[in-house]
């Protein structure tokens, strides 16, 4: 039986420490089946390796402006998170900066506004976009209310967590 796979909430706590070199980063709602992915594969990863050398793992949410601060200062920021890239349900797929762009329209900005290629945009007009970006998006079955994933990305989670795990050495 596959192990049902829920996002549990993360507690955000303030560090004034330099932080590691390399950022884990996962995005999303994990209140909205599927939306929740990102959070989830990070979470897991975290659980199941020792990442207490120079890796950090956050969750970001749904990738408002505290995405700015987290990844300034950074080398390295592996993102995970729910993708619609037109291919089967439950396809992960690994993506460099210059491989994706934003299909999104944005009536307004604010704080709580989630375009994580506008605001990697924000990043490297601040002279602070990490040297290495690497995006993972995974093409989601459902995306409505719950709090658990669909079977279809649960079959899969051994597959994101082993390609996401090796992009963080």
């Amino acid at each position: 039986m596959t192990p049902a796979y829920r996002v549990r909430p993360i507690i955000w706590t303030l560090s004034l420490s330099k932080p590691r070199n390399t950022l884990l980063a996962g995005l999303g709602n994990p209140i909205m089946t599927d939306e929740g992915v990102g959070v989830c594969v990070v979470e897991t990863i975290k659980q199941r390796y020792d990442l207490s050398g120079n890796v950090e793992v956050m969750d970001l949410g749904t990738g408002n402006m505290n995405v700015l601060h987290a990844i300034a200062g950074r080398q390295k920021v592996v993102f995970v998170d729910c993708a619609l890239m037109g291919e089967s349900p439950g396809t992960i797929r690994r993506f460099s900066l210059d491989d994706v762009v934003s299909k999104k329209i944005q009536s307004h900005w604010s704080a709580h506004d989630g375009d994580l290629l506008n605001l990697l945009n924000i990043s490297k007009s601040l002279g602070e976009l990490p040297e290495e970006i690497v995006l993972f998006g995974i093409e989601p079955q459902t995306i409505e209310f719950g709090e658990q994933l669909t079977p279809c990305l649960q079959e899969h989670m051994e597959e994101y967590i082993v390609k996401v795990a090796a992009a963080i050495v």
